[in-house]
């Protein structure tokens, strides 16, 4: 079970995490682990790929096709001789 230490938390920060766990007669890291439970509970499950939002959004227009430029013979490199 992995473990985390949070640095320079706020005073106010974790008196109101004191206050919470002592009205739920809980510890402050039970508390704190509740809270981080219920919060990522919320997160959504899937995230969509760059790519795959692009194309949610314009497949209902009927796509889009893009103009490829010409290929060109490859470059010699630099000589920095």
């Amino acid at each position: 079970m992995a473990s985390i230490t949070i640095p320079n938390l706020d005073d106010a920060l974790e008196g109101q995490l004191r206050l919470r766990a002592a009205a739920r007669n809980r510890s402050m890291e039970d508390e704190a682990r509740d809270i981080l439970r219920t919060a990522l509970a919320h997160e959504p499950a899937d995230t969509k790929h760059l790519i795959d939002a692009m194309r949610e959004l314009v497949e209902p227009f009927g796509g889009v096709d893009l103009e490829l430029p010409p290929r060109g013979p490859i470059r010699e490199p630099p000589d920095f001789k």
